[in-house]
């Protein structure tokens, strides 16, 4: 039998052999392409950093007398071509910087990871657009030239419609846009809106939108991740402005963006059904979520600013991204991190330079800036 096996005038053995081997190596070849794309943008990342996510760095910035000193200094970092001789055309010049980033990494990357790119950048138009349906809903003016800040012809498109458009027709141009059917029912009294709830349809939008990007193989686990961490940080943060707002139970509970990493439903709720933010906290014992607002409380009770915690939460994001990097380090792990770091670094040297340029004290500005991840 072994000689018929193996002889060579036989072409079917031969055939069932070399397509167990083809197949051999496809399983093998898989997983290693993916590994081989990610080696080049990877090693970039790691080599240029995040050096405006640490105190040291921001520390140097900060100490500079006017803006115009602390752009030189910033533009001695090679990564950095600050321009502008103002506070808004300097913010504007660092929106720019991210996006050129976000830009570039879309080339250093696989092909497939262009719609998780596409997706981040929309994250970061959405803020125009919140922007923009308040205003328009308070009956603020709204200028037309904030519509040159968005970075998506999507978002100038709808800009221009929420701009152009009567006010009663804006829950209809949202639901186009994306927006849950929800929309309707909130915005339905223009005299009683929830803008924190309005907010999470946003929130649930985009969030949504990463869960549906694709991404290439073996790197599922680490886009999960960060979706749900993400997930997790907002969902918290709610809360916590509900709290200071003075939200009932009902209304907080309507205010739960999905399950995440760690905050399930029944966790969310038991976090809505607390009589204070410090019983909040107490509730999140058991999760990753716990000591750093913990050990935020006291300077909250000083300032009674929510926004002492919600930095707390950012910070401990930026931890719980450098993890993503490390569990998936030769897929796209150093990608998200190096992504999710430059734009807070940006949104730190934007504060930076506003705190700079209106003469705030050093210490106010250092204690709005968001820091970590380091390894």
């Amino acid at each position: 039998m072994l000689d018929t096996i193996l002889d060579p005038t036989n072409p079917v053995p031969w055939v069932i052999i070399a397509g167990l081997l083809a197949g051999a190596i496809a399983v093998i070849y898989r997983p290693f392409s993916t590994y081989i794309k990610f080696v080049y943008p990877n090693a970039k990342y790691e080599a240029i950093g995040n050096p405006y996510i640490t105190e040291r760095e921001l520390n140097k910035l900060i100490e500079n007398k006017n803006i115009n000193r602390f752009k030189e200094m910033l533009n001695t970092n090679k990564d950095y071509q600050l321009t502008g001789e103002n506070i808004y055309d300097m913010q504007k010049s660092l929106d720019d910087h991210l996006i050129k980033t976000i830009e570039q990494m879309k080339k250093d990357n696989s092909k497939k990871m262009k719609y998780f790119y596409d997706t981040y950048i929309e994250k970061i138009d959405l803020y125009l657009i919140k922007h923009i349906v308040k205003n328009r809903l308070r009956d603020i003016d709204v200028d037309k030239k904030i519509i040159e800040n968005a970075f998506l012809k999507k978002t100038k498109n709808v800009l221009q419609d929420l701009i152009d458009a009567d006010k009663n027709t804006i829950p209809e141009i949202l639901k186009n846009y994306g927006l849950p059917d929800e929309i309707k029912e909130i915005l339905k009294d223009e005299k009683d809106i929830d803008f924190l709830k309005l907010d999470t349809l946003f929130d649930i939008y985009i969030i949504n939108k990463f869960k549906q990007t694709y991404v290439p193989y073996k790197c599922e686990d680490g886009r999960n991740k960060f979706i749900n961490y993400l997930v997790d940080t907002l969902n918290v943060k709610n809360v916590l402005r509900a709290k200071q707002l003075g939200y009932n139970i009902e209304n907080c509970k309507k205010l739960f963006l999905g399950e995440g990493q760690e905050i399930a439903l029944w966790k969310f709720n038991e976090l809505s059904e607390t009589d204070s933010v410090s019983q909040m906290i107490s509730s999140l014992q058991g999760t990753s979520y716990y000591d750093p607002l913990k050990n935020s409380i006291e300077d909250y009770n000083r300032e009674k600013s929510v926004q002492v915690l919600e930095n707390a939460l950012d910070r401990n994001f930026l931890k719980l991204v450098r993890d993503i990097s490390m569990q998936n380090y030769v897929t796209i792990g150093p990608t998200i991190r190096f992504l999710v770091s430059k734009e807070f670094e940006i949104r730190n040297l934007k504060t930076i330079v506003k705190g700079i340029g209106e003469n705030m004290p050093p210490d106010f500005i250092k204690n709005v800036l968001v820091t970590g991840g380091e390894t």
